[in-house]
């Protein structure tokens, strides 16, 4: 069976070396970077399977713009490692693309339990049983080329994590799926409960769907319980009234 390749981008000599050590042990084939640019000619040149990314690289330019220049050509997964641990900061690393984050100072088994998780997610894809496509409203959601719509934004571009989110509230329009079930099918059960986590990316969401993401139509929340994916027209539900979008914190 071929390995994962995992490429790590971090300008940390002993970060570096401890992160790969750690993989290698794991089972991993690893590749290593030391700036942002060398980082992103590894990406473009050998397509890894995941990337670990430090925000805070010394040279041109920083882990944000890293993942925001991948994002320009690939959808691999991206893992931002850095020392910040405000919600502000995690938000600008999803805004930049990023599919998950860990602060320093981080466990070597937390860090393969990210990777694991990541992989898993990446490897099943977000494939939906049923019709290849759902209509909802002024969203469309095509399953099986992976490629969302919307009438006025036309076609919008997701991470492959925000789609796997997408996919699974698509799967009971007009129902509200809980917290812990939406975090442990689309993260993993160890993310079972990272509330503040799925609320960060049904936030982003929004800002890419709705039009309006301060008063959401289609991405609603239900305080304490979950979330819904609201579809009007559907004769077996109604949808309720969305509560006001709000940013993680």
């Amino acid at each position: 069976m071929k390995k994962h390749l995992i490429l790590v981008v971090d300008d940390e000599p002993r970060i570096l070396r401890l992160i790969q050590t750690n993989l290698k042990l794991a089972g991993y084939a690893v590749l290593c970077a030391g700036d942002g640019p060398s980082g992103l000619e590894i990406v473009e040149r050998e397509n890894p399977d995941l990337v670990i990314l430090d925000i805070l690289l010394v040279g041109p330019i920083d882990g944000y713009a890293v993942c925001e220049r991948i994002r320009e050509f690939s959808d691999v997964p991206v893992l931002m490692l850095t020392a910040k641990s405000q919600d502000a900061d995690k938000i600008r690393g999803f805004d930049a693309g990023a599919d998950d984050y860990l602060t320093k100072p981080f466990s070597s088994q937390e860090l393969l339990a990210r990777v694991k998780a990541i992989l898993r997610r990446s490897g099943e894809g977000s494939k939906v049983k049923g019709p290849s496509t759902l209509v909802c409203g002024e969203i469309s959601i095509n399953f099986a080329q992976a490629r969302i719509t919307t009438e006025h934004a036309g076609t919008v571009d997701l991470t492959p994590t925000e789609f796997k989110l997408l996919s699974e509230l698509a799967k009971h329009p007009n129902e509200i799926v809980l917290h812990e079930d939406l975090l442990t099918r689309v993260w993993g059960s160890e993310y079972r409960n990272e509330v503040d986590y799925l609320r960060a990316y049904i936030w982003y969401l929004r800002r890419k769907l709705e039009r309006d993401p301060s008063r959401p139509r289609y991405l609603l929340s239900r305080q304490g319980l979950g979330y819904m994916l609201a579809c009007p027209g559907d004769p077996e539900s109604a949808p309720e009234q969305g509560a006001p979008g709000e940013p993680p914190g």
